[in-house]
């Protein structure tokens, strides 16, 4: 609760005008909250209702940066960019396969020696096997938010998952609901549980489609092929596969489209030796690099959903960054100067001025000064009027 006044006499306008924002910077949704025709005098009540505000500034929401946009623009770059150079963070995973233990290659998390030293949270902290439903990552991520908020560390909500994002970032979740319907999607809730900086790392789709394609063959070279082979000759594959709703692992990318390779042909055996198992393979990575660049434009869709409902998400675009990686072969992490230019140093503004900005908003609220000028207020018989602003 933000509180301001206004003599109405005795001063002039201007005066009366640089005090009160002095005191108390204005704020909207402003209501009467005392009479002028009152002669008692009101200064008690209206410190109380200060010091009420002041417990209310106690509970004020906590910090986070969230890095969302589609698979491959370059969100876990950024994370650990900003967490190691620019302000003490921690990493939150908010990729809804990456959470899971296992296939590290063929979910494209992010290299140990690519961390940097930043810890990372729920990434690969589940079993597998196991489910995790938006609502468990509601409380799992909101856990996390606050132990890295005890350290004093920035926590960064980093991943493509738009669903579980929805989830931890909305002040009122059902999980009953699905905001991204195809057809009828129930409404997005604008408030948020959170005090939230979004940033939205965005690559035009046909230049993110072409360094997908390439993604996927520079993740086989690196032995993602060989890593399903692994999985799929695993006893918890073999127990899983019975079951036939898929979870967990069983629902990356590169799993499904190749399980009819290695349901035909033993996991042992090399595709490059028999042209029959050389189709089958080859029709498996025209599929995984079909469904990735999908998966990238449902991702875009939804991120949109919530632009248009309100939220407030600040987009980079990294469409120069992606095509210059691809000229030179390389990936996002090599692209040098114009990654800086392009992605990290628009994002280090929008952290550092959306911080200075809610610095600037906090109320310049101190009692004792208050009561000081309301006795004088009351003593010289000065009538104002007290204001009060509900915070949402």
């Amino acid at each position: 609760m933000r509180l301001s006044f206004f003599p109405t006499s005795l001063l002039h306008y201007s005066h009366r005008l640089f005090l009160s924002l002095l005191l108390f910077p204005p704020t909207t949704n402003t209501t009467n909250l005392v009479s002028t025709s009152s002669s008692a005098p009101r200064w008690s009540q209206m410190i109380t209702t200060t010091r009420r505000h002041q417990q209310h500034q106690k509970k004020k929401k906590q910090k986070i940066v969230v890095i969302m946009g589609p698979t491959g623009s370059g969100k876990s770059k950024l994370s650990v960019d900003l967490a190691t150079r620019f302000f003490p963070s921690e990493i939150i995973n908010s990729d809804k396969i990456q959470v899971y233990r296992g296939l590290d290659i063929t979910t494209n998390k992010i290299p140990m020696h690519d961390r940097r030293g930043v810890p990372h949270h729920l990434l690969g902290d589940f079993p597998p096997h196991s489910d995790l439903t938006p609502s468990a990552f509601r409380s799992a991520a909101a856990s996390a938010i606050s132990a890295v908020s005890s350290r004093r560390n920035l926590p960064l909500i980093v991943g493509g998952s738009n669903s579980f994002i929805y989830a931890l970032a909305a002040d009122r979740f059902n999980p009953a609901s699905d905001v991204f319907h195809d057809t009828h999607p129930d409404p997005v809730c604008p408030d948020l549980r959170y005090d939230c900086c979004f940033l939205w790392v965005d690559v035009s789709m046909p230049v993110l489609n072409q360094y997908l394609s390439k993604r996927v063959d520079d993740m086989l070279d690196s032995g993602m092929f060989e890593e399903l082979q692994e999985y799929f000759d695993s006893d918890q594959h073999r127990r899983e596969s019975n079951s036939a709703i898929r979870t967990g692992l069983r629902k990356a990318i590169g799993v499904p489209e190749f399980e009819p390779y290695f349901k035909k042909f033993h996991p042992g055996t090399n595709p490059k030796e028999d042209p029959v198992r050389m189709a089958v393979y080859e029709e498996a990575v025209r599929a995984i690099k079909e469904n990735t660049c999908q998966l990238a434009e449902r991702q875009v869709g939804k991120i949109m959903r919530l632009r248009n409902a309100g939220w407030d998400l600040r987009r980079l675009d990294a469409t120069e960054v992606i095509r210059a990686a691809m000229k030179k072969e390389s990936c996002v992490s090599d692209s040098g100067e114009s990654w800086e230019r392009q992605v990290v140093e628009p994002s280090v503004k929008i952290v550092k001025r959306r911080q200075q900005q809610k610095r600037n908003m906090e109320p310049f609220a101190k009692p004792n000064i208050l009561k000081r000028f309301l006795c004088l207020c009351d003593a010289y018989k000065v009538p104002y009027i007290c204001y009060t602003n509900v915070a949402v």
